[in-house]
């Protein structure tokens, strides 16, 4: 668990990993150059049997997302992990589930549950919930061809096997957004993710028009989301052209170029082809 000077929510993630069904659980809170009075005070807080499950890094200087996500990775001896960003929550059933489905499920690398949004504000000290939705609500498994297109899940939401850093390496440190999804396209590459489908077992907190540090990185570091996801996608297009030459590259991007063209042409023709039909029709109307 990655955090930085947010108490409120350090607290509430640090309890709804206490009422986990699953019990044989270890947490690990790298403190990412934060204060750290508040964070030993939120761990103290807990019952005997569940701090003794906790360790605490107090990192000085803020190391980053990526490099603070490896740094309470490498201290891990568990056989599965999950990032728990400090500010979402889990179902109560969520470990159970997750490492039921891994146990069973051997060829998969991971498992990512069902997710749902929820909207929230903070407001004098509290927290106040505005409204839910479903994230990727019509989704039914989780496939490369799908991430290749954007991330289809959040890290709340996934169980993988620790062994994967082994295999793949760790999150990459120069990057600062997206490295969860960066990650998942390297696992992906070479073995399958699991889905629970059936029911919501992650909730991934919001706080739109939230600035500072209560604020998401999905809107707070929105513009670095999209720099970090072009330059991910340059690095592997550059990597293909290498290997394969600029042939097939050439070629897609003038015919996607020209099939978009087409289609923005036909779209404004049929509009233009409504408007004429309705012009006609209210003529007739007022020559009545």
């Amino acid at each position: 668990m990655r955090t930085k000077d947010r108490p409120m929510f350090l607290e509430r993630a640090l309890g709804d990993i206490a009422r986990q069904s699953f019990g044989d659980w270890l947490a690990v809170i790298v403190n990412d150059g934060g204060d750290s009075a508040p964070v030993d005070r939120a761990v103290a807080a807990l019952a005997p049997e569940h701090r003794a499950r906790v360790a605490v890094i107090h990192s000085t200087d803020g190391l980053g997302r990526s490099a603070a996500a490896n740094t309470g990775i490498r201290t891990l001896s568990t056989e599965f992990v999950v990032l728990h960003d400090d500010d979402d929550l889990w179902a109560p059933s969520f470990l159970a589930d997750s490492v039921a489905w891994l146990d069973a499920s051997p060829q998969d690398a991971g498992v990512v549950s069902r997710t749902e949004i929820v909207y929230e504000r903070v407001e004098g000290g509290r927290i106040i919930e505005t409204g839910r939705e479903p994230f990727w609500g019509a989704m039914s498994r989780i496939t490369y061809a799908d991430m290749l297109q954007v991330n289809h899940f959040v890290p709340i939401a996934y169980v993988y096997r620790r062994a994967m850093h082994d295999e793949v390496g760790l999150y990459r440190e120069d990057l600062h957004a997206a490295e969860d999804w960066e990650f998942n396209l390297r696992v992906l590459r070479r073995h399958p993710i699991g889905y629970l489908s059936e029911r919501v077992g992650a909730y991934w907190m919001q706080r739109r028009g939230q600035e500072g540090i209560l604020g998401n990185s999905m809107f707070v570091l929105a513009d670095e989301h999209d720099r970090y996801d072009r330059m991910i996608r340059d690095e592997a297009l550059r990597a293909f052209a290498e290997t394969h030459g600029d042939g097939l590259l050439l070629y897609l991007s003038r015919y996607l170029q020209d099939e978009i063209d087409r289609q923005l042409s036909a779209r404004k023709t049929l509009g233009q082809r409504a408007t004429d039909v309705a012009r006609r029709g209210w003529r007739r109307l007022r020559g009545r």
